[in-house]
This record gives C-alpha cells, structure tokens and sequence, in this order.
C-alpha cells in the first residue's frame, strides 16, 4: 500500500530530480538533496528556484538519505521562512515539529505514513496493552502512532537531542506516555535478552552509519544479523510483529525476509514506500521488511 500523498494538506512532493526534491512542508518550499532522483526534473530551474524558501546542499553528494554523521552543508534562505515550525498528519492524530538541521534532514520523514498505518493496525488486533520497542526511534513518530493506538511504547534512540524532540512531539501530540531510552541500541537489546524481556512488537529503523552515546558505532551491514537475532529473543512467540526500515540504497528487501526466516523461523514481506509528486513520478525513499503473526 502506498498512500496518496495528494491528501494530505501538510505536505506535497512538487518536483524531484538531479538528485534533487522540491517539497512543501506546512507552509514552506524547500530544496533538498535526494541522491535516489536521478531523472530529470520536470519544471525549470527558475521553477524551482521562485517556488523555493531555502535550499540545503552537502559537499558530499553521496550521502544517505538517513545518514546520521554531519555532512558538510548548510541551508541558503530565499525568503523568509522560521528555523521551526509544525505540520500535522490528522488521520493519525499526529502533530509533528519541523527543524531545519544542520545536517538537511527536517525531523519527520514523510514517506512513513505508509508504516505509521501498518503500526496502528498492527497494534489494535491486540486484545490487551501490547508492548512495543522502537529502536533507532529518532524523533518518535511511529512511537507516538503506537502508543495513541493502546500500546506501552519503550522509545530508543542514540542521541539525547533527538529523544527530547520526540518527547516535544509527544506533547504537541498529545500522546499517551512513553518510556524514553537514550541508549545504544545493540547494547539495549542484548540487556533485554538477557533480562528474558518480551515485547509484542518490535520497529526497527537504523541508518546505514551511526553512533552510540558512548562512540559505539554502529554499521548496518555489519551488524544487521546480529540485531536480528537479538530482536527474535525478545519478540513474543505467539503473536507479534516486527518491522524492518531499510534506508541503504542498495539493499534488498529479500536481505530482510532471509535475516526474519532464519532467526524468527517465519515468512516476511518487503516492498517500498514510494512518494508520488505531482508531475507524476515516484519517488522510491524507503525500503521496508515485515512480518506480522
């Protein structure tokens, strides 16, 4: 399933290309970097640049859409625009806060609408309070659809900054409470398995590159497997689900359905969140793995 963006009033894909995207956010035009568009962009240059409030560009052209290291860049202002704002997403009852970071990135990554419904559907066929563990949670959009949907939500994430702009989000939300982790994941999980804890369902959306509170780094294919398996020691047997975001270019939806047949024993599925514009192309931002039982 892959929604259609052109409901949502907060939010609008109006061009991409050039490893480019122009995008409306609330009431502002951005241009950011998109390392997937590779086509030409529909409308012109001075198209673009007379829709557009501000531009981020990196240095490092090759970075990942969800890389966490601080590429060289910066922001270039055309009008004027505040450094914050907020946007909301109702169907979810979400109202999320948008930041024009240092690193280009704004703080809500919109084409999760398509697993915020998967989690809010997934915890509703619960008959009782299910326990959730977000990890590599960021600023907590998909903890705040879990817990308005009934679950006991455990937010995880690295960087203590990010976890206080989830807690922000939660208030503007008015969500349900949450339990706020700032911690490494990998280190999490195995205190977890070893404790015998279990959770119902668990979200799992890494970056390719990051770091732990304490330096600890974290490479996705490298320790992918090992996050895997840990996570099957804490999921419940009986009924559960477990999702896995994949933002690397290059890989394989099919590398996630291996990992969840080898440790969980079960079958998965993959696809993509795509993010249509209204020239008419997709927008590929997000490859996703799961498995529901």
């Amino acid at each position: 399933m892959n929604l259609d963006f052109h409901t949502w009033s907060d939010y609008e894909l109006l061009d991409s290309g050039f490893f480019e995207k122009l995008e409306r956010v609330g009431d502002y035009i951005l241009i950011r970097p998109e390392p997937q568009a590779i086509w030409p962009k529909q409308l012109s240059d001075s198209e673009w640049q007379k829709m557009a409030h501000a531009k981020f560009e990196r240095d490092n052209s090759k970075a990942s859409h969800r890389n966490t290291n601080n590429e060289n860049g910066g922001w270039t202002f055309f009008k004027k625009i505040p450094t914050t704002w907020t946007i909301e997403y109702q169907p979810l009852k979400l109202t999320l806060k948008v930041s024009l970071t240092s690193f280009g990135h704004l703080g809500v990554f919109v084409e999760q609408i398509d697993n915020w419904h998967y989690i809010d559907n997934q915890v509703r066929r619960f008959a009782d309070k299910p326990k959730v563990l977000n990890l590599f949670a960021y600023t907590g959009a998909a903890s705040l659809v879990a817990a308005n949907a009934g679950a006991d939500v455990t937010h995880l994430d690295a960087v203590k900054n990010v976890v206080t702009w989830a807690n922000e989000n939660k208030q503007l939300s008015k969500a349900p409470e949450i339990r706020w982790i700032v911690d490494d994941a990998m280190k999490f999980v195995k205190r977890q398995a070893n404790k015998g804890q279990i959770y119902q369902g668990i979200i799992i959306d890494p970056p390719a590159y990051g770091r732990g509170p304490a330096g600890e780094k974290w490479i996705l294919e490298e320790q992918l497997n090992e996050m895997i398996e840990l996570c099957s020691k804490i999921t419940d047997k009986n009924q559960g689900f477990v999702l896995l975001n994949l933002y690397s270019m290059g890989l394989s939806g099919t590398i996630g359905v291996n990992l969840f047949k080898t440790h969980y024993g079960k079958q998965a599925n993959w696809g993509e969140n795509l993010v249509e514009s209204k020239q008419g192309l997709h927008l590929p931002l997000c490859t996703w793995v799961r498995m529901n039982y």
